[in-house]
């Protein structure tokens, strides 16, 4: 099985140390690289500079994209930047490779197509990165709602908030993508697993109404957003209630969390203090869950790993590119609306 890793930055080099980590004789990895930075980032993004990661890591390394290609690989990996992504991806389906791309997609509805529909016409597997999906707190919060043990939902709110310089310490952010309108940058889209999260626990919403946009006067960005609100209207038992997210590149020490009421009870989840409040009526007492023993990285091995499971036994990829497709459209309507300022609806 030759995996090819197209970008070598912090989650390029995370997957790289997931696949060697599997212990399995039959993965030989290779990288496309064409921004070349040599530096060596750790799980918890501390930097070695002036050092080739593909020497670190001992895995082949290709500069030209028709070598890589004649390499032969039958996974592609697709770490560069975010809009890059599918580009990269239609080349590797081309060239009959199974997918796993980073999210979001894009900001190209038409491209995210035709990468459907060739992955579709060649059956192959390609599946989303949005690990959060696979964290034991937002799994158990969806078997909550499954089972309506939280009766009809009347409101949640998702809250993301990161200062950006923090987030890569190794580079500069404004040479980064998230700081760049030209490669896929802004809150809405480089913070979207909250705006995936949103749509894997309560549907397609219909419509968004974003407000937001460049507020803060210490960071230099360029033509994108620090801040974003996002409502979202999605469906309940008892009609349509109001999903709120927010979004921002500011926040030091980082806040993310989530809160979901329904007519049965509540529940909040603190992502950062790993601990999960449940009370439900009538008593309201709280049930608090701990999980501090769960480690980041086990979210993005467990991606891994199921889907290499699902190229092995020809089974759906849990994250399949039609959600991923979804989540990006939610996102680029919310970007629309940002600059409108008017309510966009969610096509069928």
């Amino acid at each position: 099985m030759k995996i090819l890793i197209f970008g070598m930055g912090s989650i390029g080099q995370r997957h790289v140390r997931i696949l060697q980590s599997l212990s399995r004789k039959d993965i030989e990895i290779g990288a496309f690289r064409s921004r070349k930075f040599n530096w060596v980032i750790s799980d918890k993004l501390g930097a070695d500079l002036d050092k080739d990661p593909c020497e670190h890591y001992e895995i082949k390394c290709f500069y030209d994209i028709e070598e890589a290609f004649a390499w032969n690989p039958d996974i592609a990996f697709i770490t560069n930047p975010i809009s890059m992504h599918i580009e990269t991806a239609i080349l590797a389906a081309q060239n009959n490779c199974h997918i796993f791309i980073e999210k979001p997609l894009g900001s190209s509805l038409e491209e995210a197509q035709e990468l459907l529909a060739i992955t579709k016409e060649k059956k192959l597997c390609c599946m989303v990165g949005y690990q959060t999906r696979f964290h034991p707190a937002y799994i158990r919060i969806k078997n909550l709602l499954e089972n309506n043990t939280l009766g009809s939902l009347t409101h949640a709110s998702l809250h993301f908030g990161e200062w950006l310089p923090g987030m890569h310490p190794y580079e500069d952010y404004r040479i980064s993508h998230a700081a760049k309108k030209n490669q896929g940058g802004g809150v809405i889209l480089c913070l979207s697993h909250e705006v995936d999260l949103a749509y894997w626990l309560f549907g397609k919403p219909s419509s968004v109404y974003a407000s937001g946009g460049h507020l803060s006067s210490e960071l230099e960005l360029d033509g994108v957003e620090d801040t974003a609100n996002l409502i979202l209207n999605c469906s309940s038992l008892k009609g349509d209630f109001p999903v709120n997210i927010h979004l921002d590149f500011l926040q030091k020490p980082p806040t993310r969390k989530i809160l979901i009421i329904g007519s049965k009870g509540k529940v909040e989840f603190n992502y950062h203090t790993n601990e999960m409040a449940l009370s439900i009526l009538p008593e309201g007492n709280e049930e608090i869950t701990s999980y501090s023993d769960f480690q980041r990285n086990d979210m993005f091995k467990s991606e891994v790993e199921q889907f290499i499971e699902s190229i092995e036994l020809d089974k759906k990829v849990p994250i399949p590119l039609e959600e991923g497709i979804e989540a990006m459209r939610v996102c680029l309507s919310g970007k629309k609306s940002l600059e409108s300022k008017r309510v966009e609806f969610l096509n069928d």
